[in-house]
């Protein structure tokens, strides 16, 4: 077969205008027309002109030909030029001459290989080796591994390792990386095992590949396995392997183990120090985080625009806005390189804590913006309130930008359109998405209803199928609650049961829409049905930070140390507001998430608790700023509207779906929520 092979391949030589002139008149009018050694007309005018200037080739028609050091040299000097093309053509002279490549000649012909559109050329240069004896050579096999790996034939890669007679460590790691390439983490890791198994020695790329397949495979079991072959081997504490270890144990989310590992590191750099700071901030461990980001300068780190970055999301809370702003002096002060993704970084904090517009002043200095910049700045005006602006925006970087919006781009523009109740746009930026996602979907039903177009709403759904995701009904759902459109959200919040019959909030939702139906029998029944299944839902509660210090209130919260004061001021505000004429109604059809907080007199509910705090607590003309962990109760928007016209404070409630700037009796949200 193997002489078959080698024959096909001799077949391919055919005389052939050469690229070049040669003294040796014997071999002057042959050229090879083999497809790997053929060179596309463009690059065969660029390689003449490149003879003609390149001084390593004034010597080429003086090469000994049994100098096949030469011959590789000048392969390889191509190949590290960017000129693979040019490199196999000096293998085709180097043949055509009589030179006999040896086993460091086929590695870099076979990388300059890689070049081509499919393994056909490669297969060819691997004959050749087969054909001078050098088809089992370890230095070659490695070179061939990696060609068929490059063209995703990892059978005939483990098949050509399965040929070496002596397996090295190199050639082990090599099919393990190439089975991770592949998809394929549970097998490397066999392989890694074999290779232990084998008695190979473990150096560092090997493990940090076998480590690599762990955080594939997202197991921590594997990965404790690994963590202990490190250790017998000498290589845990290695500083590359360690942050290796660091980041397989954060992927598979023990946070712990990962903590304890990273105290126990003798040397930590940048890297170290980014993953257990963006390790505890993705895991919620915000307070953690920042401390670390201070004991890292503390011990005399210097905080990089990574770290910074992977530190920024645990100040993006209403609560934790001063923390921000003082990283944000630390960058200016130290002069840390404001990279693209820190400044969206800073600008995605100030967003969501709630400072629109410092995050719009470092929009508007960016020298460079990336998709991620606008849809950031998009998102923001969208959460804040002004839809108008973020649709602007949009509308903006795709006439004035290159920038082609992403998917996540189109799901802020959507979401602006939502804000702003703007159906037409909607309808136009829906159909530019190539593959929509359900988040897609899910926005362009909740624009329909929140427009009151239900008809609409429910075709788009049917033609789409859509009838089965939950966050899809879940948006018709909150059109009704808007339109208080009773008959169409008994039908949709009954449907909402059945897709998501274990999710307590669902059947409060179903509870106040009997409620406000007046079905009393029904609505008792619905939250019957709640305890007899043993569901429970999030309590309803707000938090306020004074002084450096966060303040968390539940429905008819007593325990604070202040709460005699804190009632008395809610009911001096009351009275205010009952002599200004305003009087508390029904939220009618709250499709509140909270059971008990609904049933509780409106001004005892969290978010009016932690406002008559902060009035209490902080000077006159001071913001103040509270979060919720539910929407926002109708009574309780309104009771906000008033005390920021009778206090003139301005008040910034942020509840789980935008925030709310209450000034001079009006809210951000034009009562649209």
């Amino acid at each position: 077969m193997l002489v078959l092979q080698a024959f096909q391949i001799r077949c391919f030589f055919k005389p052939q205008t050469p690229n070049f002139k040669i003294k040796d008149k014997q071999t002057q009018f042959m050229q090879p027309h083999c497809p790997i050694l053929q060179i596309k007309q463009p690059q065969t005018k660029f390689y003449m002109k490149s003879v003609q200037f390149d001084p390593a080739h004034q010597v080429l028609d003086d090469i000994n030909l049994a100098d096949t050091f030469a011959w590789n040299s000048l392969i390889r000097y191509h190949l590290r030029n960017g000129e693979p093309e040019n490199s196999i053509s000096i293998y085709r002279q180097m043949l055509l001459r009589g030179a006999i490549p040896d086993k460091y000649t086929y590695p870099p012909v076979l990388e300059a290989s890689l070049d081509c559109e499919g393994p056909f050329y490669g297969r060819q240069i691997h004959a050749h080796a087969l054909k001078r004896g050098f088809g089992f050579d370890g230095y070659v096999i490695t070179g061939l591994m990696t060609m068929y790996g490059q063209f995703d034939q990892y059978d005939v890669a483990h098949s050509v390792f399965n040929k070496m007679p002596t397996k090295n460590a190199v050639a082990w790691t090599l099919l393990v990386a190439l089975y991770i390439m592949a998809g394929r983490p549970s097998v490397a890791l066999d392989m890694f095992m074999s290779m232990v198994g084998s008695g190979i020695k473990v150096d560092m790329l090997a493990m940090l590949t076998a480590i690599d397949a762990c955080v594939d495979l997202k197991s921590l079991f594997k990965g404790r396995q690994m963590h202990e072959i490190a250790r017998k081997n000498g290589l845990e504490f290695n500083l590359e392997i360690s942050n290796s270890l660091l980041k397989m144990y954060l992927v598979c989310g023990s946070i712990e183990e990962a903590r304890a590992f990273f105290d126990q590191m003798p040397v930590k750099d940048a890297i170290s120090w980014t993953a257990i700071i963006s390790g505890y901030v993705q895991n919620g461990g915000f307070n953690e985080g920042l401390k670390l980001l201070q004991t890292m300068h503390l011990e005399g780190g210097e905080p990089d625009s990574f770290v910074i970055s992977s530190v920024l999301p645990a100040c993006a809370r209403i609560n934790a806005h001063k923390s921000g702003k003082e990283i944000h002096a630390y960058v200016i002060r130290n002069g840390i390189e404001l990279t693209v993704a820190l400044q969206n970084a800073l600008m995605d904090m100030y967003v969501k804590a709630g400072f629109l517009e410092l995050a719009a002043k470092i929009f508007a200095r960016m020298a460079e913006k990336d998709v991620v910049s606008w849809t950031v700045m998009i998102s923001g005006y969208s959460l804040h309130g002004h839809g108008e602006l973020g649709v602007d925006l949009f509308y903006q970087m795709e006439q004035q930008s290159e920038i082609e919006p992403d998917q996540t781009a189109y799901v802020a523009a959507l979401y602006a359109c939502n804000t702003a109740c703007l159906v037409e746009e909607g309808v136009k930026y829906f159909n530019c998405i190539r593959d929509p996602r359900p988040e897609h979907y899910a926005l362009m039903v909740s624009l329909l209803s929140r427009a009151g177009f239900f008809d609409e709403a429910r075709a788009f759904i049917d033609v789409h199928k859509l009838g089965r995701h939950t966050e899809v009904v879940r948006a018709m759902l909150d059109g009704c609650r808007i339109h208080k459109n009773l008959r169409v959200g008994k039908r949709v919040a009954e449907q909402l049961i059945h897709l998501d019959s274990l999710n307590a909030d669902n059947y409060v939702m179903l509870s106040n829409v009997y409620a406000a139906n007046e079905e009393w029998e029904k609505a008792d029944a619905v939250r019957e049905m709640i305890a007899d299944m043993g569901l429970t839902t999030n309590p309803a509660y707000s938090w306020i930070e004074v002084r450096n210090r966060t303040h968390a209130f539940e429905v008819g919260d007593a325990s604070h140390p202040r709460s005699r004061k804190i009632y008395w001021q809610i009911k001096v505000l009351t009275e205010k507001m009952k002599k200004e004429g305003y009087v508390f109604g029904a939220d009618d059809f709250a499709l509140h998430d909270v059971d008990e907080e609904r049933e509780s007199v409106p001004h005892w509910h969290s978010e009016m608790l932690a406002i008559a705090f902060g009035l209490i607590s902080t000077e006159e003309g001071t913001t103040v700023r509270v979060t919720k962990n539910h929407r926002v109760c109708r009574n309780c928007h309104a009771y906000a509207k008033m005390i920021s016209k009778m206090f003139k404070r301005e008040i910034v409630l942020k509840d789980p779906y935008r925030f709310h700037h209450f000034k001079k009796g009006l809210c951000s949200c034009r009562d649209n929520w």
